[in-house]
This record gives structure tokens, sequence and C-alpha cells, in this order.
């Protein structure tokens, strides 16, 4: 056999071939192109199709699955209008239809009117200002639920929709479920001067939809990081997720997610009351905010903008301190200590600190936590993405042309079959991987995973090729102890002559 095959070898008048073949010469790893599924729904008055569709912004989103819905608030924190977001990565959304059985939340305002000057007001729901409206001295309760209307249904994101009663302002969500029980309503505004309000919180949204259509979307495209819209104490919903990311570990799917919910509970109890309880559970994560008004699927797509973003650009780092502006948190004592933080991460939730401010988040966790287990290994997410590169890059070696039914022989068979494929050959490929990955501080001490690299032709099927390597993931400066000593200079004594 010839080492080329621009001629086939079966050719026997004079002929000139050149065969043009791509190489890969690149000498290193790829990192893994991160993408982000959002799973949520649309406005309830909108008419759209389920299957899944890319989108670049928020009025796009919008535009497609109407205003003030799940999927256009967190599509306003993946993509704000300042273009500090996602960036190039890629948003898919996975829209969900209401349930048969859906039914929306709802809650009412009841003014009472007795101004003794004119005072302006907003009304503020989850953290969205509705336009100003003023109260004038000569106002009627009816002329003031009439503005306050108008100023809500003007705001397009709001994700409520007013209804003026008369005596009461009324309103409902713009989706059906238990997560739009998570809708918060304030007044904001004098209420010195003669004028107050009385709020019903919106109550009464049942049956989120079922995300399982949407999960048979996704396929063979590697969705890294999924937005849950719907709300963390749906615990059904949460073990479909689970069930679905344990089977993108497997073998022949390699694929592996991980998929985040927000939570905005005020105590650790509170916060950590569905993760404690999921402690085999390595597929669901919740970003947190403790006491923010912001929807919590809102503070978790702010702070997954930040954090897909790092793990696309630089895998192996943990997201420490981004800063998840544009989120409005809750008070200062409402915000957790170190040993809150502590014992949320020892049960299983991701943190978060408030510094001038600002959320930033802190360590971001997957609810898995084995009992008796010190250091899960499937416990942080940057782990978990570290993973993904070094499968990701497995892939890349052996799913391609090269590899895909080339001849196996021995290692010590000589061959003039450029083609062929040796134990050897699948072990250096691995151990220039490993090298890459040692560079890039995916992994620590490669030398020590070269030599845990075996290959083998299987004994009982001379197809088959059998390869084992084992890598130790490289750590994260998440915990710096430093001890400070000191003591107290007292000069020396001075000698005469």
């Amino acid at each position: 056999m010839g080492i080329s095959t621009a001629v086939d070898a079966s050719a026997v008048a004079r002929v000139l071939g050149i065969q043009t073949i791509f190489k890969n010469l690149r000498g290193g790893i790829l990192f893994l192109p991160q993408r982000i599924a959002v799973v949520g729904q649309g406005n309830s008055l909108s008419v759209y199709a389920t299957t899944k569709r890319q989108v670049t912004s928020a009025p796009e989103a919008a535009s497609i699955y109407g205003f003030g819905s799940p999927i256009h608030n967190a599509a306003r924190q993946l993509f704000p209008v300042n273009g500090d977001g996602v960036g190039t990565i890629p948003v898919t959304i996975y829209p969900l239809d209401d349930d048969a059985s859906g039914v929306a939340s709802a809650g009412d305002i009841t003014p009472t009117v007795a101004p003794t000057e004119a005072a302006s007001y907003i009304i503020r729901v989850n953290n969205i200002d509705s336009e100003e409206f003023v109260i004038e001295t000569t106002d009627t309760v009816a002329l003031v639920t009439a503005k306050m209307e108008t100023a809500i249904n003007a705001v397009l994101e709001m994700p409520i929709i007013a209804v003026d009663g008369t005596t009461v302002l009324n309103f409902t969500s713009k989706w059906e479920g238990t997560s739009a029980n998570d809708i918060v309503v304030e007044v904001i505004g004098l209420t010195t001067v003669g004028n107050s309000f009385a709020i019903t919180q919106p109550v009464g949204g049942l049956v989120n939809p079922d995300v399982d259509p949407a999960l048979a979307q996704v396929g063979n495209i590697w969705e890294s990081m999924v937005l849950n819209c719907l709300d963390v104490a749906d615990t059904t919903t949460l073990g479909k997720y689970s069930t679905f990311g344990d089977g993108r570990w497997g073998a022949l799917v390699r694929k592996p997610l991980v998929v985040f919910t927000g939570n905005t509970a005020t105590t650790v109890t509170a916060a950590t009351a569905v993760s404690d309880a999921r402690k085999t559970d390595k597929t669901n994560a919740q970003l947190v905010a403790p006491g923010s008004n912001d929807l919590p699927f809102v503070t978790a797509a702010r702070q997954l903008a930040r954090i897909a973003k790092l793990a696309n650009n630089n895998p192996p780092h943990d997201y420490g301190s981004q800063d998840a502006d544009g989120l409005v948190p809750g008070t200062d004592g409402e915000q957790w200590t170190y040993a809150d933080r502590d014992v949320a991460v020892k049960k299983g939730s991701s943190t978060i600190e408030v510094k001038d401010g600002v959320i930033n988040i802190s360590d971001v966790v997957t609810f898995y936590h084995p009992t008796g287990d010190p250091t899960p290994a499937y416990r942080f997410v940057v782990d978990i993405v570290k993973l993904q590169n070094i499968i990701f890059n497995l892939d890349l070696i052996f799913a391609t042309d090269e590899w895909d039914g080339a001849p196996l022989i021995p290692d010590d068979q000589p061959t003039v079959n450029r083609a062929a494929k040796k134990p050897k050959t699948a072990v250096a490929a691995v151990a220039a991987m490993l090298d890459s990955l040692g560079l890039n501080a995916i992994i620590s001490d490669p030398e020590t995973a070269k030599l845990n690299t075996i290959a083998e032709i299987d004994a009982g099927n001379p197809k088959r090729l059998n390869l084992v390597t084992t890598v130790q993931l490289s750590g994260n400066t998440n915990i710096k102890s430093i001890d400070l000593e000191f003591g107290f200079f007292f000069g020396t004594p001075t000698v005469v002559a």
C-alpha cells in the first residue's frame, strides 16, 4: 500500500492526483463553547410555538413570547440594554405553555384617598417600576385606581396586568402556575399626606407546566447551562431535571449540564429546605439573593450571565466576586454571615455577598452533598465545567473520521498503513491533551495523569479499543487562610563610648 491515497491503488494509466486534506494542527485543547438554555413560560395572552428557538435580545424574546413573561424578564438579564450580558454565548429558549389546569396568581391594591396636598407615586413590582402617577387633592378613589392601572400597564416588562375595579385595583400575573406566587407588589410614595394603600399580595397561582416536552427537544446539542424559570419549591420539576441530567452524564451522550433555579428566601433554613433534601442531585443548583424582591428566576438569570461567560472564557476559574449588578439585594440585616454561608454550602446552596450595595456571586454549588462526604465530587459547578471541558476534548480526539473504523493493531506491530492505530497511539493523543489541560490549569499534575493512562486491544473483541485515564482536577483559591503574627519593637540600648 502506498503512503498516498490521492489516486486509487488499482490505477494503471498515467495521471497526477493531488488530494487536499485538512490536518488538525492546533496542538492544544479547545474550551467547550458554553450554551444557555432557558426553560420558561411566555405571556398567557401570547400565541407562540413551543419548539426551541435561539434568541439574541430581550426585545426579540418579548416579541415572540410576550412582554412581561418569565422568558422576557429572564432575557432582560441575559441581554441587558448596556450590553453587559452573555456576549456571544448562544441562548436558546425552550418555551413552556401554561398547564391546562394552570391558574394565574392574583392580588389587589385598595387605595384610601384623602390628600392634603398633591403627591406622586410609583407601583413597584419585583423591582420593576411603573410610570409615575400623581394624586391630586381633588382626586377620587375611582380616578386613582384608573391612574394606577394606566401606570402599571404602560410598562411592558411588568409581570402583572392591572384592571381597574373602580374602588380597588385588581391585577393578575402574566403567566399561570405556582411560580407566579413569587410576585411582590409595593406602592412607593408619600403616605403622610392622607393617602394609604392596602395591598393583597398575589396568591392563588397553581400548576406549573410540565418541562418534559422542553427537555425532549434538547437532543444531541450540548446545552451546558440551563435556567429554570419555575420556582424552587416545585420539586417534581427538579426531579425531572435531575433524571434528565443524570442521563446527560451517560457514556453515549457525554454532555453533562447544570440547571439553575433562583431562590430569594431570607433565612438559610428556608433557602436550603429543598437543596438539603436532594443530597445526591448533581444536576440542580440554586442561585440565591436573600431578601431580594426581584423574581427568583431574574436573580438566577443575572448571575448565570456572569457564570456562563467566565466558564466560556476561562473554564477553571471559579465565580467568586462576579458582580450581579442590576439586581436589588435584600436589606443588610437579611444578608447571610460567613457562618450562614458555610452552612448553606454544606446544605447544597450557592451563596452571595453584598458589597457596596451590589450582589456579588460567592460559592456556586449544586445540591450534591451526600451524607458523610467532606469533599463531594459534584459539589462545585466550576468542577463540573472542568469535567465538561475534558469530556469535550476527548470527544474532539476520538469522535473523528481519523479514529472511526481505523485498523487497530498491537503496539509492537510494524505497518505501512498510515491510517492504522495502536493502543499507544491513543495514549499519545490523550497525553498531549493532558499536557494542554495542565497548561490551562484545568487539571493538576498532568505527568501523573499520563502515567495513569493505559490503552489496550480488548481481549474478547479485536474491534474494541479500551482506554483508561485518571486526572486530578485543579483546585481554586476559594479559601485563603493567613496567620499574621506581630510583636513590638523595643529598640536597642545605646552604647556610650
